[in-house]
C-alpha cells in the first residue's frame, strides 16, 4: 500500500504549498479507513519539509520517484520515504530513508537498540539504521518484484533534528550503520551525495509501483539458506510424536486452499518439544516457499531460537521471520500461508504498549493465515492477561469458520524424560493430586538447599560444563537495578545473599549470555526455554502452612505486571481474584521448576515451606 507517490517536482510543489501533510492524511484515511494523531501529522510536515530541502539538488533528477509511507505487506511496518530511479548504468535503484524527529538518544549495550524519549517517557527502541536495514531485508527476501526484478535497495536513516550523532554511530552499532548509513541535521549534503550515488536518472520503470504490487513469497535464496541452517543442528532434531505432528502440519499446509482458515492445536507439557517442532516447521515451510512466520508473545523464545538457528547473538536477516503476537492487528485475511504460534498460552487479548490495540490476538492470528498452528500448555499461563486456552482458541476458530484438528505431544524430553517428576511436582504444588508422593524411582536431580549461597555456588559449578545453568526466582523483589545498575535486587539478608535481576542490556538473550550466570532471571526471561540445571529461589508469594500450599499475591513485587488488576478484582469478586492469582503463582513456579532438563535445585525463603519441600523430596531408602 502506497500512501503518497509522486515525482520530485510534484513532491516539491506539495511541500511548498503547505499541503503535503493534508494530502497524505486524506490518502491514509482512504487506504486504511482512519486518520492519525496530530503528532504524527506534524511529524509528516516537519520531516517531509526536511526531505524537500535534501532533494532540492539539481543532481537529483526531477522525475525520480518519491514515495511516502509505503506499507510493507504482511507487516504493520511502513517505510517513511523512498527515492527511486536508475543509476549511471541504468540499473533500477531505490533509496529507503527512515525518518526520525528525535533530538537525543542514548546508546545501550543491547544489539541494535537505543534509548530515546518517545510517548512521554524514555523507551528502548530499534536503532534507526537497524530499522532501515531490516525493512530493506524484508523486501529483498519476500518481495518478488525486488529479488526477481533486480531492484537494488539502499537503506539509510535521517535524524533531521539530531545535532550530535556520536551515540548512534558508536562502533557498537557499526554493523547496522555500515549497511544503512545514519545522517543527522548537519549531514544534508552527505545525504544528497548518498542519494545521487544511486539515483542519477528518473523512475521511468515505475519502480515504486512494481515494489508495491510485487508478489509476496520467500525468495529462493532465503529458502535455501534457512534449510542450510537447520542441517546438522542437533538442537532441532525431531523424534517420536514430534515427527508425527510435524508431518501432519505440513500436510495441512499443502492441502489447505487459499481461501480456507484451518487451525491445528498441539497440546504438550514442558519438554515435549513444542518449540523444536515449531522451528522445524518454520524452516521447512520457508523451504517450500510458503509465506510463514514463527510467532510468540514473549520476545525471549524468538531471540533465543533465532540465535540457536544462526549461531550468532546479533540480529540477522532471519529476524524478520520471528514475530510478536501483536503484529497481526492490521493483517489482511489469509495474508499468510501458515503462522506457527509457539507458547500460545501466553497470547493476550489486546496488543500495543498499553494493551489497548487490536481486538483479540487469537482471532487475529487465525484470520491472518490459511493455517494457524498453536502450540499450547495451559498450565504455563503466568499472568492475568494470558488468554491462550483451548476454549478461547476453539471459540475464535468457530467464529472465523476455521476447521480445527487437535494433536498431543506426549514424549518427555525435559526433566530427564521423567513424566514422574512432573506428576510429583504437580502433587507437591497441589495443582492436582497424583500418585507420585515422593521421588522414589524418578531419575531427576532435585535438591533442596538450606542456604541460597550454596545453591548459587552449585549452579555456577554446573554452568562450567555447558553454560546451560542459571538462577531464577519468583518475582517477589523490586527491580531496583533497572534504574540503578549497581543496585542488588534479590536480597536475603540473613544469609548475606544478594543478586541483581537480569539486566536489560542482555535483552531477550539473557538466558544464553555467558555473563548472565551472575544475575538472576524471572519467569519472563526463561519461559519457553530450557536449561540443563535451574536454581529456583521460592519467594514469599508461595508458602506452606500446616501442609497446605498457600499463595500470597500481595508478596509479589510492585513492578510485577503478571497479576496487575488483582486488587481491583479482589474488591469486585474476591473468590475469583484469589483463584486466578493462585493459579498464576502455582503455574509460575511449576514453569520455573521445569526449566532444567537434568536437575532443579531450590531454596525457599520461608522456613516452613523449606521443610515441606525437604520432606516431600526425600527418597525412601530400601
Amino acid at each position: 500500500m502506497i500512501v503518497y507517490h509522486s515525482d520530485k517536482t510534484g513532491f516539491a510543489k506539495d511541500v511548498e504549498t503547505g499541503e503535503i501533510d493534508s494530502i497524505i492524511l486524506d490518502n491514509f484515511r482512504s487506504a486504511v479507513g482512519h486518520g492519525v494523531g496530530e503528532s504524527e501529522r506534524r511529524a509528516w510536515h516537519q520531516s517531509l519539509t526536511h526531505m524537500h530541502v535534501v532533494l532540492s539538488d539539481q543532481g537529483i533528477p526531477a522525475d525520480c520517484g518519491v514515495c511516502v509511507e509505503l506499507q510493507i505487506p504482511q507487516t504493520s511496518k511502513r517505510i517513511d520515504f523512498i527515492v527511486a530511479g536508475q543509476d549511471h548504468r541504468k540499473r533500477d535503484r531505490a533509496v529507503i530513508v527512515e525518518l526520525k524527529q528525535w533530538t537525543e538518544a542514548e546508546r545501550t549495550p543491547m544489539d541494535g537498540i537505543v534509548r530515546t524519549f518517545v510517548g512521554g517517557a524514555k523507551r528502548e527502541m530499534s536503532h534507526p539504521s537497524y530499522q532501515a536495514w531490516s525493512y530493506a531485508g524484508l523486501l529483498r527476501d519476500f518481495n518478488e518484484a525486488v529479488y526477481e526484478g533486480d531492484i537494488e535497495l539502499h537503506p539509510c536513516a535521517f535524524l533531521h533534528n539530531f545535532t550530535d550523532g556520536r551515540q548512534l554511530t558508536h562502533p557498537h552499532y557499526r554493523r547496522y550503520t555500515e549497511e544503512a548509513p545514519l545522517f543527522v541535521k548537519r549531514d544534508v549534503q552527505r545525504l544528497r551525495e548518498f542519494i545521487k550515488k544511486y539515483v542519477k536518472y528518473g523512475d521511468r520503470k515505475e519502480i515504486i509501483f512494481r515494489i508495491d504490487q510485487g508478489k509476496i513469497r520467500p525468495s529462493k535464496r532465503l529458502a535455501e539458506s534457512m534449510a542450510g541452517l537447520l542441517r546438522g543442528n542437533p538442537e532441532f532434531t525431531m523424534i517420536d510424536d514430534q515427527k508425527v505432528v510435524y508431518e501432519r502440519a505440513l500436510h495441512l499446509a499443502e492441502t489447505t486452499t487459499g481461501t480456507d482458515n484451518r487451525v491445528l492445536l498441539v497440546h504438550g507439557g514442558p519438554g515435549t518439544g513444542k518449540s523444536v517442532v515449531a522451528v522445524n516447521l518454520l524452516v521447512e515451510l520457508i523451504r517450500r516457499r510458503h509465506l510463514t512466520q514463527y510467532v510468540t508473545k514473549n520476545a525471549a523464545p524468538r531471540a533465543v531460537f533465532e540465535t540457536k538457528l544462526t549461531g550468532v547473538m546479533s540480529k540477522t536477516k532471519y529476524s524478520n521471520l520471528f514475530r510478536g503476537s501483536g503484529a497481526f492487528m492490521t493483517a489482511d485475511r489469509n495474508a499468510f500461508r501458515v503462522l506457527v504460534v509457539d507458547e500460545a498460552h501466553r497470547l493476550n487479548e489486546k496488543s500495543g504498549y498499553f494493551q489497548n490495540q487490536g481486538e483479540n490476538q487469537v482471532k487475529e492470528l487465525i484470520e491472518a493465515s490459511n493455517l494457524t498452528v498453536f502450540f499450547l500448555d495451559e498450565d504455563q499461563r503466568v499472568t492475568f492477561k494470558d488468554i491462550g486456552t483451548r476454549e478461547e482458541i476453539l471459540r475464535w476458530a468457530r467464529a472465523s469458520g476455521a476447521a480445527v484438528e487437535e494433536m498431543e505431544l506426549e514424549s518427555q524430553f525435559r526433566c530427564n524424560g521423567s513424566d514422574g517428576y512432573l506428576a510429583w511436582l504437580d502433587d507437591v504444588l497441589q495443582i492436582r493430586e497424583t500418585a507420585h508422593k515422593n521421588l522414589s524411582g524418578i531419575d531427576y536431580d532435585f535438591q533442596v538447599f538450606t542456604c541460597p549461597n550454596e545453591l548459587r555456588a552449585t549452579i555456577e559449578e554446573r554452568n562450567l560444563e555447558t553454560n546451560r545453568s542459571r538462577m531464577v526466582a519468583g518475582y517477589c523483589w523490586d527491580w531496583k537495578s533497572k534504574k540503578d545498575p549497581e543496585a542488588l535486587d534479590v536480597t536475603i539478608p540473613e544469609h548475606d545473599f544478594a543478586m541483581r535481576w537480569n539486566l536489560t542490556e542482555d535483552g531477550s538473550l539473557w538466558i544464553v549470555k555467558p555473563s548472565s550466570i551472575n544475575e538472576i532471571g524471572c519467569i519472563h526471561t526463561c519461559q519457553g526455554l530450557e536449561l540443563d540445571y535451574v536454581g529456583v529461589v521460592v519467594g514469599e508469594d508461595l508458602v506452606v502452612r500446616e501442609g497446605r500450599v498457600v499463595t500470597q499475591p500481595e508478596k509479589r513485587a510492585r513492578h510485577d505486571r503478571s497479576i496487575f488488576g488483582y486488587k481491583k478484582m479482589l474488591k469486585e469478586d474476591p473468590e475469583k481474584a484469589r483463584k486466578e492469582a493462585r493459579a498464576i503463582i502455582l503455574n509460575t513456579y511449576r514453569t520455573l521448576m521445569t526449566r532444567g532438563m537434568k536437575g532443579c535445585y531450590i531454596y525457599c525463603v520461608d522456613p516452613e515451606t523449606q521443610e515441606y519441600f525437604q520432606e516431600r523430596s526425600r527418597r525412601p531408602t530400601a
